[in-house]
């Protein structure tokens, strides 16, 4: 598991909330104390009794969020050790600023609520939520063939998906695993190794990348489906065969566009306004005092 340590700035205004990104699970896990101090603006050893009551509080109701807790180990801001640290993931946090009676909290319970009414809409008008997509990506400053590409994109995706349902394949890391090695024959990485060439995280990979590599990606997917249905293969194995092949194609295409083009297709570029701040977390060990 890799796991890289960042603080992230201004999230609860102008707060450092520490956390640890899961490239695994691709998720942050961000430090409890920390998110209730931005909150309550109590000082560090206030905040961890905060927590130590709240825990038992929502434990005495019934909340399942204490069991979603887990510690790993963070830097100190106050002697610059590593201890560990209770942190929940982001969903988990959160829950946890709806469980805190503060000012501060508003805005994100506002927001909460404003996406709750959002999917609520987008279930009587799913157009909406078409909308709302072409707008963010026009917002990010896509232009139109690359947003209707895109569009396309998720579409066949969607058929792709079908075609393995219909071929015995039904569980999302069977999907995970197929997607793999369509992108690795290809490209030459995995998914995850591409978004690490890319420096991104939890961003979608394909909002990444450049109408050629998306182009490349759809072709690689639309030739597997093609020859899922020409074959029919039949589990993760047999399918993994055909997404290979699938994939090989859009390899071929590459290869032949570079050639005449005399360069790499493949772009390290992101679409992202920010940057990560990371450090190197230390090996963990079981004499370090818990925080």
């Amino acid at each position: 598991m890799d796991h890289k340590l960042d603080v992230i700035i201004n999230l609860f205004e102008e707060a450092s909330i520490r956390s640890v990104w899961d490239s695994a699970k691709e998720d942050y896990y961000f430090s409890v104390v920390d998110v209730i101090m931005a909150l309550t603006d109590n000082d560090y050893q206030k905040s961890r009794n905060y927590w130590k009551w709240l825990k038992s509080k929502l434990n005495s109701e019934g909340s399942e969020l204490v069991s979603y807790t887990n510690q790993l180990k963070m830097k100190s801001p106050k002697d610059g050790k590593y201890y560990n640290t209770d942190v929940l993931d982001t969903k988990g946090i959160l829950r946890l600023v709806e469980s805190i009676p503060s000012p501060k909290a508003e805005p994100f319970k506002v927001w909460l609520a404003s996406l709750g009414s959002e999917r609520i809409d987008e279930v009587f008008d799913p157009e909406v939520a078409i909308s709302r997509a072409i707008l963010y990506y026009k917002n990010k400053g896509y232009d139109d063939n690359w947003i209707k590409m895109r569009l396309t994109g998720i579409v066949d995706r969607f058929k792709l998906t079908d075609a393995w349902k219909a071929s015995g394949i039904n569980k999302p890391f069977e999907y995970g695993i197929l997607t793999n090695e369509i992108y690795k024959s290809w490209s030459g990485m995995s998914a995850s190794e591409y978004k690490t060439f890319k420096g991104i995280r939890k961003e979608s990979l394909r909002d990444n990348m450049t109408d050629v590599e998306v182009a490349l990606t759809d072709l690689g997917e639309i030739a597997t489906r093609e020859l899922v249905k020409e074959h029919k293969p039949f589990g993760l194995a047999e399918n993994k065969k055909i997404a290979r092949r699938g994939g090989n194609i859009a390899g071929v295409a590459k290869e032949n566009l570079e050639r005449e083009l005399g360069r790499s297709v493949l772009s390290s570029n992101n679409a992202l306004n920010y940057r990560y701040l990371d450090e190197n977390l230390l090996e963990r060990k079981s004499s370090d005092i818990n925080e």
